[in-house]
């Protein structure tokens, strides 16, 4: 896996795992009951931002070590999640053998 295909897949990972944790443990301000005049009900009273990138910061990081470990060690190749066989068999030649 190249630097590049390493940093996507870091910010993949962290993007999907940020929208996953920002309801976690969320108050809106119809829920406390102060709504703040031309906002939304909806609106979160305190989002702990900070607090959800941090935490997914480290949980990425573990997701990202062991799915780069599969990849990097040819556990698991495109060719086997191929499950239509759109690919050719590898020969020889594309394997550098």
């Amino acid at each position: 896996m190249s630097i590049t295909g390493a940093i996507v897949l870091f910010a993949v990972i962290w993007f999907m795992t940020f929208l996953c944790a920002l309801p976690i443990r969320l108050k809106t301000q119809g829920d406390v009951g102060e709504c703040v005049p031309g906002t939304h009900v909806s609106s979160p009273v305190n989002p702990n931002i900070g607090k959800k990138a941090r935490i997914t910061t480290v949980v990425t990081l573990v997701l990202w070590a062991i799915i780069f470990g599969i990849i990097a060690s040819g556990t698991i190749t495109v060719r086997d999640i191929d499950v239509m066989n759109h690919m050719h068999p590898l020969t020889d030649d594309d394997t550098g053998e």
